[in-house]
């Protein structure tokens, strides 16, 4: 809502998995929903399983039955990324995606309001993984073969894309995440071996329940936080 009154559109990018599909159920049966503006909303997609339009794999698909087919939004706002029905393969996916963001952004990605990602007990996010090349890739989208965590063909924004945000939000529950938490909050990690360490928006948010913390120190406070 404050992207919308300062600028008149907000750009927001969702996220996957049983927490972001939570955080948009919830939004869906907030009385705040009615306060955004949902024809100035773009919707896009920090990442993607790439299976056909409609899997129940997909994230996409989650996200349309709790929130997207509810509201008023236009249906070229919402930017789903491609998969094998509708593209050759993957990198195509990947480009086409790409070209999407930057011809929505006047020549370059927008800046995203918001960047909402979930974390793995490996501490990735969207698909980039620890130690697999996509995470050093700088293009604007990549192809994601070969996933430790199945399906193993995915296309994700890069860590470049990721970070070209007003504020990332990075969601977390459960004991399981712990130790992830942990060591994205290591001034020592790396992005390479703790991809979620390598989120560095305008503002990065860590929002964890007590079992996501439970690895932090009790007076744990982030350096330059």
């Amino acid at each position: 809502m404050e992207a919308q009154n300062q600028r008149g559109i907000a750009h927001v990018v969702l996220t996957g998995g049983a927490i972001g599909t939570t955080v948009l159920a919830t939004l869906a049966s907030s009385p705040s929903i009615e306060a955004i503006d949902w024809e100035n909303i773009h919707l896009w997609w920090g990442d993607e399983r790439w299976e056909n339009a409609g899997s129940d794999v997909r994230n996409d698909t989650a996200a349309h039955t709790v929130l997207i087919d509810q509201v008023s939004i236009p249906r070229h706002h919402v930017h789903a990324i491609l998969g094998p029905n509708r593209c050759q393969t993957p990198e195509l996916s990947a480009q086409t995606y790409a070209r999407e963001l930057t011809e929505c952004g006047n020549g370059a990605p927008p800046e995203f309001d918001v960047v909402l990602l979930g974390i793995g007990p490996d501490a990735h996010v969207a698909s980039l993984f620890p130690e697999h090349p996509a995470t050093h890739s700088h293009d604007i989208v990549v192809a994601v073969r070969n996933s430790p965590k199945p399906p193993a063909v995915r296309v994700s924004l890069t860590f470049s894309t990721l970070n070209n945000s007003r504020q990332a939000w990075i969601l977390a529950s459960g004991e399981s995440k712990a130790q992830a938490v942990r060591l994205a909050l290591d001034p020592s990690a790396g992005p390479l071996q703790v991809p979620a360490s390598g989120i560095a928006a305008s503002h990065t948010y860590f929002l964890i329940d007590e079992d996501a913390a439970k690895e932090l120190p009790v007076d744990f406070s982030r350096p330059g936080a």
